[in-house]
């Protein structure tokens, strides 16, 4: 057996394998245990207040090879092939705090004008400044959850990942801004929705989804007459649920009828929705909600879904992956045009594994 020993996280090396899950102030999981470190990990705990972390040490008692006991020949092939990340969007545990307490605040008062504008601006501009700092053009949905609470947590996935669509598709910084100010404000009408509704834990019957979808239109009129929100913003939250093909809702309009900003937040909301835990189900792996959004092409604009691909990350660089043939991998490279297929190299063999190219189609990551 392998053992276990406390080390800081600044003794923490790429390559460990963390031997306990890692908990936040709040109790939320935000390393599993099994983990295995890499640089990125190191940089995001070390700003953590984390006294101490498990992780496993020395070499097992079996035949398994233990993945931060690579091979030497294994490990010059990832090194050869590895190729890091984009820059992703990084909030310190500071911005997130500031963040909660803004959503909180604007919740709270979502019928005082003056405090829900001071409030979401002050947010937009917290999340524009981190994406300024990292040069960020990716982000990860776990690295930005700053609240247990689902309308708080959600409205400021939304925001973000709107605003990475929009930076992936050449928008201006003002027009980003106000991308981020309609997620923040997409869903505030939920505030005028019944709770018994609102949080039920199991599926809602007609009559109660048609309440419940009256939650944008709520929306739009609780920040319409509002001289600082202009039209556009406005526009985008009224529209947040309509689709290309006329099937969404409130009013059931159609491409060119849906304002772009409308588009986005839309690809935003259900891709944050499948991922994100509700009171009726769990979320979905990332991966799965990928496939359902792209058999989702009818209902959703091309060029924000296309723009909200190439802003995730599926498989991090360094993360190590199952693959079907039953090896174990790390991934070394991705595909911003695949993202479901990254380059992952065998920690059995050392084989490298292109999985977008055509020699590798029958092979696929099972976890």
């Amino acid at each position: 057996m392998m053992k276990i020993i406390d080390i800081k996280p600044s003794q923490l090396r790429n390559g460990m394998i963390i031997a306990d899950e890692i908990l936040d102030r709040h109790g939320r999981e935000l390393v599993k245990s099994g983990t295995y470190v890499d640089d990125f990990m190191i940089d995001r705990l070390n700003t953590l207040p984390i006294s101490y972390i498990k992780v496993y040490y020395g070499r097992p008692g079996n035949s398994d090879q233990s993945k931060d006991e690579i091979p030497p020949a294994i490990m010059n092939k990832i090194l050869q092939f590895r190729k890091p990340d984009t820059t992703k969007l990084v909030l310190s545990t500071l911005v997130k705090e500031r963040i909660e307490s803004g959503m909180k605040s604007m919740f709270q008062n979502a019928n005082n004008p003056r405090i829900v504008m001071r409030e979401a601006s002050s947010i937009v501009s917290d999340l524009m400044e981190s994406i300024r700092k990292n040069n960020s053009i990716v982000l990860s949905i776990n690295d930005l959850r700053i609240s247990d609470e689902y309308t708080f947590r959600h409205s400021v996935d939304v925001a973000a990942l709107s605003m990475m669509i929009g930076r992936r598709e050449g928008l201006s910084s003002d027009r980003i801004h106000e991308l981020g100010t309609a997620g923040l404000f997409h869903d505030l009408g939920k505030t005028r929705i019944p709770n018994e509704i609102l949080n039920k834990p199991g599926r809602l019957t007609p009559e109660e989804f048609e309440i419940m979808k009256k939650h944008s239109e709520y929306s739009y009129m609780m920040i319409k007459d509002n001289p600082d929100i202009s039209t556009d913003i406005a526009l985008g939250v009224l529209q947040h649920h309509e689709k290309m093909n006329g099937t969404g809702y409130p009013n059931g309009v159609m491409g060119g009828l849906i304002h772009p900003y409308a588009k986005i937040l839309t690809v935003a909301d259900i891709f944050d929705a499948l991922v994100t835990d509700r009171p009726y189900k769990k979320a979905m792996k990332l991966r799965d909600a990928v496939e359902i959004l792209m058999t989702m092409t009818a209902e959703l604009d091309e060029n924000a879904l296309h723009s909200l691909l190439h802003s995730i990350i599926l498989y991090p660089v360094d993360s190590v992956v199952t693959l079907s043939n039953g090896e174990t991998a790390k991934v070394v490279r991705n595909n911003p045009e695949l993202i479901q297929r990254p380059t992952v190299v065998s920690l059995k063999n050392g084989n490298v594994y292109n999985l977008a190219s055509i020699d590798c189609l029958n092979l696929v990551i099972e976890n």
